[in-house]
């Protein structure tokens, strides 16, 4: 089994390996059983000293419930979405808040080249609570790519993408580079200091150093987790429990965030594009919150 004492770790080697194989079969409900014959499946068992300890420090009632709630033998599955933005190209009327490009000190340096001056850079200077409250705009120091209400500036800066319609374009923003703050699990949303800037993308992205290198995701295959601990790419067979019977899902561990380090008590399953809360939990509340979760190793 996965969990707090043992590895969890598999070789980039045979995580290819694994994905190579999948691609080329074809599986149906009926043969999903047919996976034990060709796959090692590894239980996790989920992490519930970190989890408990996260509980314990939180303000957010709802969060320590669930937290305190996840089973010995299932991990968190929680849902995340990219958010279907009302915004605004300019600056006018409730749309105060705004998602910015890299600060123009740094927009023609790559990820490394920033590294090493990072002390100099205007992105490490800022809490989101400064930048709300105008400090780019007055000193001319990055271009806002979108204007937003302050809580759907909240509301993007934790889900990481925003899809703005246009007439009869799509477009994505996805995060670029953030102020170097952590993320901190026991904050609210909105008390969180962590600050992220963006850039336009062509689609929905999720794990990558720089928007230009990261992985096109898509809805109700792609999870977000612990890439640093379980690996880039792992193939996982979540099942669930319904009325109707059991129901297996196989995901793939491509994107991550600030929630998941140190975190091996989770998985975040991305579900699609929504304007916010009401229309996200009528299209998914019917996904469970804890799920039995395996990891699929090609034998």
């Amino acid at each position: 089994m996965v969990g707090q004492n043992a590895g969890v770790e598999e070789t980039p080697e045979n995580i290819i390996k694994t994905l190579k194989h999948i691609c080329q079969l074809q599986y149906s409900k009926n043969q999903i059983a047919d996976l034990k014959r060709v796959f090692k499946l590894q239980r996790w068992q989920p992490d519930l000293t970190q989890a408990h300890k996260i509980a314990a420090t939180t303000s957010n009632p709802n969060k320590r419930s669930m937290l305190n709630r996840i089973p010995t033998d299932k991990i968190l599955l929680t849902k995340y979405y990219t958010k279907l933005v009302d915004a605004r190209l300019t600056r006018q009327n409730e749309y105060q808040q705004a998602i910015y490009q890299l600060p123009y000190d740094e927009i023609a340096l790559s990820f490394e080249q920033a590294e090493d001056i990072s002390n100099k850079l205007t992105r490490y200077k800022y809490s989101r609570q400064a930048v709300m409250q105008g400090i780019l705009d007055k000193h001319n120091l990055a271009k806002p790519l979108l204007w937003l209400t302050e809580k759907s500036l909240h509301d993007v800066m934790l889900q990481g993408t925003a899809v703005y319609k246009m007439d009869n374009k799509t477009l994505f923003f996805n995060v670029h580079r953030n102020n170097g703050i952590s993320y901190d699990y026991a904050l609210n949303k909105d008390q969180q200091a962590r600050y992220w800037y963006f850039k336009q993308v062509p689609s929905i992205m999720g794990y990558g150093k720089d928007p230009d290198h990261k992985i096109p995701i898509y809805p109700n295959v792609t999870v977000a987790g612990n890439i640093k601990d379980l690996g880039l790419g792992r193939l996982i067979l979540l099942t669930e429990n319904t009325p109707a019977g059991q129901f297996q899902r196989l995901v793939i561990l491509a994107d991550e965030g600030g929630a998941f380090e140190n975190n091996l008590f989770q998985l975040d399953l991305l579900v699609g594009s929504y304007k916010g809360w009401s229309d996200y939990h009528q299209a998914n509340k019917h996904l469970p919150d804890f799920v039995k979760a395996e990891f699929l190793t090609l034998k």
